[in-house]
């Protein structure tokens, strides 16, 4: 299983793991709407909204592990 990482891209990360998006809910980025998403990784995002990358970084490894063992 790929891990996320700060530098992918969040469409990305999206297209990949859509059980991401709650995490992007949950940290109030609605990121598929927004133009920046198709450009930018989820550290640039995530600081653009004054969020810590590395914490989204792990909610999302976490979203996605917990899947994988369902």
């Amino acid at each position: 299983m790929e891990k996320i990482t700060k530098d992918m891209g969040i469409m990305d990360i999206v297209t990949a793991h859509p059980e991401t998006l709650e995490v992007f809910a949950q940290y109030g980025m609605g990121c598929i709407g927004c133009a920046a998403a198709h450009f930018e990784n989820l550290e640039a995002g995530a600081k653009v909204h004054g969020i810590d990358p590395d914490e989204m970084v792990s909610a999302m490894n976490a979203i996605i592990e917990q899947k994988a063992g369902q």
